[in-house]
This record gives structure tokens, sequence and C-alpha cells, in this order.
């Protein structure tokens, strides 16, 4: 019996990140807090093992990096483990995701306003009317490349915090650094997002190594 026992520990290694609790996993790992550039790599539980789902993709992250303590505006991806969203979005049509899917118009928002009382969260207003709150970025439609299609993160969602950091989501890469998404190339977005299941409580962990593996 303890010959079996180590012979299946070794089969099953360390789980990728700490506090997961679905049986799908995304893990972004950039090398240090100050960089912006990534690692997204997918995992799946099955038999109680964690398993490499595909080849890792290069992502990119925040303009200032990674944080602990990110705050609306600082330009930092925020280190955790979050839940996906329970809708996903985008201005071209769905690319075949499992989950219920938004196809974006004009008029709707992201909610970066920590006055307005739907912080965090999105709202459709009257096509090009000014809505009753501040707007830093234009209406998810004006953005038809980086959001053609994306995931929302759950970051400060269960409480909501006002000025703790809105509109974190997973979004097609565009070059560049992010103003605190995670953003891969459109393909691999496409493939990533198709993969996730509602029922496996997909969740994303953010960080440097020490803080995905803690």
């Amino acid at each position: 019996m303890l010959a079996l026992a180590a012979v299946l520990a070794l089969a099953c290694p360390p789980a990728p990140a700490a506090h997961v609790t679905g049986t799908q996993l995304i893990t972004v790992q950039a090398q240090t807090t100050k960089t912006t550039h990534a690692t997204l790599q997918t995992w799946e539980r099955r038999d109680g093992c964690w398993r490499r789902v595909a080849a890792p993709y290069p992502a990119r992250v925040g303009w200032a990096g990674l944080s602990r303590d990110r705050h609306e505006g600082d330009g930092t991806t925020p280190i955790g483990t979050f839940a996906i969203g329970s809708t996903m979005y985008g201005n071209a049509p769905n690319p075949g995701v499992r989950f219920p899917y938004h196809r974006l118009r004009c008029g709707d928002w992201w909610v970066e306003d920590p006055g307005y009382p739907a912080y965090n969260s999105f709202v459709h207003w009257a096509c090009n009317r000014p809505p009753p709150f501040k707007t830093p970025t234009p209406d998810m439609s004006k953005s038809p490349d980086a959001y053609a299609f994306f995931a929302v993160i759950d970051f400060n969602m269960h409480p909501v915090v006002p000025g703790r950091g809105s509109g974190i989501f997973l979004h097609v890469e565009r070059g560049r650094p992010t103003n605190g998404c995670v953003s891969l190339p459109r393909a691999e977005l496409a493939s990533v997002l198709r993969w996730l299941r509602p029922a496996a409580k997909p969740q994303i962990a953010i960080g440097t190594p020490a803080d995905v593996r803690g």
C-alpha cells in the first residue's frame, strides 16, 4: 500500500494554484510584479489530479505590472485567484463559447465610476447619449478589436468595493500592455474561452510563480 501511495503521489503533481475549488483553472504567471509579460496556462482536474490542457500561451498584463492592492486606474493587474464571470461578451459573433454570450452594441458599458451605484458591472444606456456616470473609456462597442470577445474576471465583485478597481477582463491582445486586464492573441483566446465550461466552475489565478504556487 505504501508503494502504491508513492506512485500515486508522483502521478499527481502539486496543485497549480492555491484556493481552487472548481475543476478548470487558468494560471497567469509573470516573473516579477513589474513586468507586463506573462505566461498563461490551462489546467483541468481529472481523477483528483491537475493536468495541463494545452501548451503555454504568451499573455500581457497591466502597464504597471501586478499588484496585491489594486485600485481604480493604477494600471495594474490584480494578484489572486478569481472566478470566471457567468456571462461572456463580445463585439464579434459568439466564437463557440459554452457560457451565455452577450453580443455588444452601442450603449453597452462597464461602469468605471466608483461613485455610481452600478460600479464594476455591465449596464446598457441609450446609444450615443452621455450616461449618468463618469466614462474614462468609450462604451465597449467602440473597441471591436480588444473586445472582439472576452471573459470577465470576477475581481472586486463579492462585495464590490468602490475605487478598488473595475472591468478586469480576459480579452484580445493588441500588441501592448493592458490597463489591468489579461490579454491573449485572438486565436488563442478563442480556444481558451471555448474550452471553459460553466459546470466546471473555472477560475483564474494571477501572480508571480510564488503567488500562483502559494
